[in-house]
């Protein structure tokens, strides 16, 4: 399955919908968070490179996989209590999936995001420049559901990585013990994994 890597484009993108197919909890996930209508929105993050990963390895497709994470964009208000409006939305949107689903705006992490990672984030101008902000590039996927079902597909660093397991740091933001904690835990989970080393 290591040859998907060496696809071309627009045949690893139907790979990629394949295999993310498979995994019934994050198609539902999708499904549920198109009905939201939220500015901007994507399932991004672990989910969808960790569904790949399993397919790859003859796994169950959702094997590991801790949380379906949901990013959207709304530079409108950016209090908490708005956010926090959304977030009970989409708890009645997904209740009785089988998994935990995280919704957030992604214009609000700078408000957040030092006090959490000791670094400061300067603020998002989209989902898209969220997702850019990964610790590994290869976490740097989005899948939206759009109109008619199509999927509409993010990914700033292509899909070969994905594809053959090669975890890639992306030093844009999150600091180097993040990678590398994050990293590890990947690996304890799949340890066919090639994690390459943070820059120095």
């Amino acid at each position: 399955m290591g040859a998907l890597g060496r696809l071309p484009l627009d045949e690893q993108l139907d790979a990629l919908r394949a295999a993310l197919s498979r995994n019934e909890v994050l198609v539902e996930v999708l499904r549920r968070a198109a009905r939201l209508q939220l500015p901007g929105w994507y399932l991004t993050a672990g989910c969808l490179f960790q569904t790949v990963w399993n397919v790859v390895e003859g796994r169950s497709p959702d094997a590991g996989i801790k949380d379906y994470d949901v990013f959207y964009f709304d530079g409108g208000d950016l209090s908490w209590e708005a956010e926090d409006r959304v977030i009970r939305r989409a708890a009645e949107v997904f209740a009785g999936v089988p998994a935990e689903v995280e919704v957030r705006n992604e214009a609000r992490v700078h408000l957040w995001y030092e006090e959490k990672f000791g670094v400061p984030c300067a603020p998002h101008a989209s989902s898209e420049a969220a997702i850019d902000s990964f610790a590994a590039t290869t976490c740097c996927l989005g899948v939206r559901l759009e109109a008619g079902g199509k999927w509409r597909v993010y990914a700033p660093h292509g899909l070969a990585d994905v594809f053959n397991l090669v975890v890639r740091p992306n030093p844009v933001l999150a600091p180097r013990h993040v990678y590398e904690t994050k990293a590890a835990r990947w690996r304890q989970e799949w340890p066919a994994l090639t994690v390459l080393d943070w820059p120095t």
